[in-house]
């Protein structure tokens, strides 16, 4: 007789306050994990939206002969992509955590593999570097240059 493979019990997904009073030990654990994902999908959801609103907003703009107001106007939307395209890298980012999550390889520094940190995490979910290697990757390109 066969038995059946029971799912997996749906994961309640913490607070913030509620992920730091976590022990050490249980970092990046199933919670954690989920918590993080729900945050990137949220994140993700909000850069679609502008992308929407943004498509919209240049949709609709009036046609002005004024050349003050269409120049402001034009200053206007090259803000808005300026935005939108860093969103859009932004985008990439997120994509790139979400994958690391399914690996399980998310909160780990890329160089050294240590733990990135909740709070830094909290602050930057994309992280994929520890403070310290951000910083010598920063302190790097400012003497070398990219």
């Amino acid at each position: 007789m066969a038995t059946a493979v029971k799912p997996k019990a749906a994961i309640k997904i913490p607070t913030e306050s509620e992920l730091l009073r976590m022990p050490v030990k249980d970092y990046m654990n199933d919670v954690q994990m989920a918590f993080f994902k729900d945050r990137l999908k949220q994140l993700k959801q909000e850069l679609l939206n502008n992308a929407g609103e943004t498509s919209e907003h240049l949709r609709e703009t009036p046609s002005v002969p004024d050349p003050a107001d269409r120049a402001t106007i034009e200053e206007e939307h090259a803000l808005e992509l300026r935005t939108r395209d860093r969103e859009r890298k932004l985008m990439k980012k997120i994509e790139q955590a979400l994958a690391r999550i399914e690996t399980g390889e998310y909160g780990y520094c890329d160089e050294t593999g240590d733990a990135i940190g909740l709070k830094r995490l909290l602050a930057r979910p994309t992280a994929n570097l520890s403070i310290e290697a951000q910083q010598r990757r920063e302190l790097k390109q400012k003497m070398y240059g990219d």
